[in-house]
């Protein structure tokens, strides 16, 4: 009971934030999801966050999820296969959820090199979104695995979403992309 005390209390610490963001890192001033959307995706997200160190407390460090309008992302590392599926599982069993998108990686299926050419990509990508005038790069999850591209965010129009496609077709050495890009227009609870 103490131990479950003091985990909640870490994460009302740890989402402490300043004004202008709420959450989990959520600027709310680029972000077109409405401020009730927002407090059921940081409500999702920290009750899959606490089920995860519950079940397993290496967990609360290695596995990383986001919440966009029920739609879960996670990401991170983990030792066994069964292990991925378990916290897909769980992701499925949060109430609200629309979708689970898992780019967990299992230890040991990369070496260094590869890991660090995922790193590379993931960067490269990240700067274009950042000095390209027409994206907003903090609407967007990225993760890189095995040269293959992963992304995740909301576009506020057709043309933003496909300009950050275009941005990823450019960086070398990518084998694959994979988006999962919600128009701002699609972002509604009652589409389900």
């Amino acid at each position: 009971m103490i131990r479950a005390a003091s985990f909640f209390i870490i994460i009302l610490l740890t989402s402490c934030t300043s004004i202008s963001q709420f959450g989990a890192g959520v600027d709310i001033t680029f972000d077109p999801r409405t401020i009730g959307m927002q407090i059921d995706d940081t409500i999702m997200q920290k009750n899959l966050s606490a089920r995860l160190a519950l079940k397993d407390k290496k967990y609360f460090l290695s596995i990383q999820s986001e919440v966009r309008d029920g739609n879960i992302f996670l990401s991170g590392k983990v030792d066994q296969p069964e292990e991925k599926i378990k916290i897909t599982k769980m992701a499925w069993e949060t109430n609200g959820v629309r979708s689970v998108k898992n780019t967990i990686r299992i230890k040991g299926q990369t070496n260094f090199k590869s890991a660090a050419k995922d790193i590379l990509i993931t960067s490269q990508l990240r700067s274009a979104l950042i000095f390209n005038k027409k994206t907003k790069a903090r609407n967007y999850t990225l993760e890189t695995i095995n040269k293959n591209i992963y992304i995740f965010g909301i576009a506020m129009d057709q043309a933003e979403r496909k300009e950050v496609i275009n941005e990823a077709n450019k960086i070398y050495d990518v084998e694959k992309i994979y988006p999962s890009i919600y128009l701002a227009t699609e972002l509604s609870r009652s589409k389900l």
